[in-house]
């Protein structure tokens, strides 16, 4: 379990009900699982879904984040290395989103390549890159959150170059 997943674990109550944001191919998920959470898992391609559900003995849910209508469902929401591919334009209301299907108290993991403006990498994959004030300020104008923190490191993508990432938690107001 990578140390990120595992820390944003250590803060939830034993069996919360995580929504796994972005599951790929479903590692993440399996560790929360078998950690003892109850895990929705999602993702917006049907063949990375296929692969998880394999991976994990439980369908996942295939949906883009424009399409999350839960309301109140969820404990905490993880959405490692998956928010990043977000057009600007459209991600103040896919945290909205978010805010609005965590159960009041629930807390959101998410993690960003930092940058300040949007782009692409070498592998011609979008990221929104946004530098810590810019994410500060979209969790802002997305709901009312409290605990907010923004904690940054040093890493690499897909593509093998290094990358600063910016870690967002934060919890939804009571």
């Amino acid at each position: 379990m990578s140390g990120s997943l595992g820390a944003f674990l250590a803060r939830l109550a034993p069996g919360a009900h995580v929504l796994d944001l972005g599951s790929g191919d479903g590692r993440h998920a399996a560790a929360m699982m078998e950690a003892g959470f109850e895990v929705t898992p999602l993702d917006g391609s049907s063949g990375l879904a296929a692969i998880a559900g394999r991976r994990l003995g439980k369908p996942v849910r295939v949906a883009r984040f424009d399409e999350i209508e839960d309301v109140e469902a969820f404990d905490a929401v993880w959405a490692h290395a998956s928010l990043l591919h977000v057009p600007r334009d459209a991600i103040v209301g896919i945290l909205a989103r978010i805010h609005r299907a965590l159960r009041p108290g629930g807390r959101l993991f998410a993690s960003f390549k930092s940058g300040g403006a949007e782009g692409r990498d070498t592998l011609d994959r979008y990221y929104n890159y946004p530098s810590r004030d810019e994410l500060a300020a979209w969790a802002a104008a997305s709901g009312p959150w409290s605990e907010v923190e923004i904690g940054e490191t040093g890493g690499s993508g897909y593509d093998g170059k290094p990358t600063e990432w910016l870690f967002l938690q934060a919890l939804r107001n009571e």
